[in-house]
């Protein structure tokens, strides 16, 4: 059923109201001193040492000469005045962010090009420009079906010479009251290709139905916590059926309904739960639509944050999300733009499209074993596309997914990796995303311990 206008009003205001911690205006013309990521507001990539160069890269923690020292460029209190300030290399003690030739560059630091005069260009964005010429710090221009290129340039002002400079010690508050945190303020615990359990059913041919990502099925992840859960769904004469890449030769594979039908029951047993699903989405949207009809009572609970204002006043208080009753979101990752060329768009049945709402780390960390890849960096990040991790809007801050798993779900190697979630996900991602991950997805959620990383993320908020 429709949410009820008083009930709707309710929502609204909580979602007006809500007690999440804006990012403040600016208050003073730089950040204070001390060590920071410089990172493109267009691309959210972050500045880096490449031998004498200085190219934008994934952020990668300091493992790739990405942190810079920022102070003013001399000792008086003049040359402060005058906002001249210079960004030293971590990783070369007299070694500046600078410029020559057009180009960003490593310089000495008592040099003059590697002084930079900031100037704030809205909340917590900054120009770096020469002091002596109306030249800025730019991502260079993006040609026609390619990325941004690697080498910083110098330019004209305008979007591309905006950046954030984010602390590498993430700033931190407490955590509102369960009364007053908002939905974007808490952590989950996510499973990453929950279906894959081989405790439901199939989910993949032969030999690969051998390498679960989970050991323990969705009413067991349900009873141990996990809040999250990321299902992949294809067409077949049977509906929207959960397998991993193809459902031929897939045995006893689940439908999507009966993994919803679930949550939906736990739901009902547990009117303080919040649950959120994605769906990895090959399939129709008319298929899709059949699928949820399936499920006694999801309207009941179906969460629409398309029509509760929360682009115009941020994401709604837990609390009156549950009074609401409202306490299942539903995103896909399907194209928005192929549903309206089909003539039926997911979120008129209350589907939202994932990348409207969130923004998601790349999904790999590697192989199943060897050496992992900490990078975090878009998942929408390509030729194609350009969601940043770092993207907001004026009123609305995009959840963050988190992924932390490998190609291949092995069991030894997730252990290993879950035990690192909480390190990866404060030093690494956070910064990355200038926000704090709202979904810790992990392989193998029983191992590791990768709760203790949602416990330890949910004790405080990233202003």
């Amino acid at each position: 059923m429709r949410m009820s206008r008083s009930v709707l009003a309710t929502v609204v205001a909580a979602a007006a109201v809500g007690t999440f911690l804006a990012v403040p205006a600016h208050s003073a013309a730089v950040p204070a001193e001390g060590v920071y990521y410089v990172q493109s507001a267009t691309t959210g990539l972050n500045a880096a040492v490449n031998g004498t160069a200085v190219e934008q890269h994934n952020p990668k923690g300091n493992e790739d000469r990405q942190q810079w020292t920022l102070r003013a460029s001399g000792s008086s209190r003049s040359s402060e005045a005058e906002g001249a300030y210079v960004l030293e290399s971590t990783d070369a003690a007299g070694t500046c962010l600078g410029r020559s030739a057009g180009q960003a560059r490593t310089v000495a630091c008592t040099s003059s090009d590697a002084a930079w005069t900031m100037t704030p260009v809205g909340s917590d964005r900054y120009t770096l420009k020469d002091p002596s010429a109306a030249s800025y710090l730019t991502v260079g221009a993006k040609a026609s079906g390619s990325n941004y290129p690697a080498q910083l340039a110098l330019g004209a002002a305008g979007s591309l010479a905006n950046w954030y400079l984010t602390p590498v010690a993430s700033p931190t508050a407490p955590m509102p009251s369960p009364a007053e945190r908002t939905l974007d303020q808490v952590t989950f615990l996510t499973t990453h290709n929950a279906y894959a359990n081989g405790v439901d059913g199939g989910f993949a041919p032969p030999f690969v139905n051998l390498v679960p990502n989970q050991t323990r099925g969705i009413n067991q992840q349900l009873a141990d916590g996990v809040r999250g859960f990321m299902l992949d769904i294809h067409q077949t004469s049977d509906g929207a059926i959960l397998c991993h890449n193809s459902c031929t030769l897939v045995s006893r594979p689940v439908a999507l309904w009966v993994d919803l039908q679930r949550m939906v029951d736990f739901l009902k047993r547990n009117p303080d739960q919040v649950v959120t699903v994605f769906l990895e989405d090959y399939v129709d949207a008319g298929v899709l639509r059949s699928e949820l009809a399936r499920v006694s009572g999801l309207s009941d609970v179906l969460y629409r944050p398309d029509q509760t204002g929360v682009r115009q006043n941020g994401w709604p208080r837990m609390a009156d999300l549950i009074a609401a009753n409202r306490r299942l979101l539903i995103f896909s990752d399907h194209s928005r733009a192929s549903d309206q060329s089909a003539g039926l768009t997911r979120d008129s049945f209350g589907v939202m499209y994932q990348k409207e709402w969130t923004v998601e780390n790349y999904w790999s960390m590697g192989g199943g074993v060897g050496d992992s890849n900490w990078a975090c960096y878009s998942r929408w990040y390509d030729a194609n596309t350009n969601i940043p991790l770092t993207r907001t809007e004026p009123n609305f801050r995009p959840l963050f997914v988190m992924n932390h798993f490998r190609d291949v779900g092995i069991t030894g190697t997730a252990t290993t990796d879950n035990t690192k979630l909480t390190d990866r996900a404060q030093r690494f991602c956070q910064p990355a995303a200038r926000k704090k991950p709202n979904f810790l997805a992990v392989d193998h959620y029983d191992r590791g311990n990768p709760a203790a990383a949602v416990n330890t993320l949910n004790t405080y908020v990233y202003p």
